[in-house]
């Protein structure tokens, strides 16, 4: 922790460190604008998503506690491709949760193609999802594939290996 810490402090004045018993993991936190979803886990508890809402209250940001089902993380059930449209599997996360935004269903035989990491308007997503890769051109974002074979053999992704920051 404090090695990370050291690293964001180089681009983040402001560094929280949530404090047991909470407990949250990086794969449950979702930002679309200044609204923040966070999966209850087994990664991530109650006490670490109050903790995170008293953290983001006081910079405008709301933050809601989503239940996660059949998946590791929340973001292995639902990412942002734009500030109004989500992917999302709705086998893993109560859709109802996203009502306020655009749904793209994953194709039913790639559930774990949810996990995908948005880069301004571009999509990074694994090139192993040919059908949701078509759903999500189709609604007209611009995608690059990788391979991240690998990585999904233990259910890991683009978002397992990405840190963005705006500058």
């Amino acid at each position: 922790v404090a090695a990370i810490q050291q690293t964001v402090r180089q681009v983040r004045e402001i560094v929280h460190e949530i404090q047991a018993p909470g407990t949250l993991d990086g794969g449950d936190v979702l930002r679309i604008g200044k609204q923040v979803y966070v999966g209850r886990s087994a990664r991530s508890n109650q006490a670490a998503i109050d903790q995170l809402a008293d953290f983001l209250r006081p910079f405008g940001y709301q933050v809601h506690a989503v239940v996660t089902r059949g998946c590791l993380h929340l973001k292995s059930a639902v990412t942002a491709l734009s500030d109004d449209t989500v992917l999302i599997n709705p086998d893993w996360v109560d859709s109802d949760v996203f009502s306020a935004y655009r749904q793209i269903p994953v194709a039913e035989s790639e559930p774990h193609a949810a996990n995908v990491v948005r880069i301004g308007t571009a999509i990074l997503m694994p090139s192993s999802f040919p059908e949701t890769l078509r759903r999500i051109e189709a609604a007209g974002f611009a995608v690059s594939t990788v391979d991240v074979s690998e990585l999904q053999k233990a259910e890991g992704a683009v978002t397992c290996c990405s840190v963005l920051f705006n500058a």
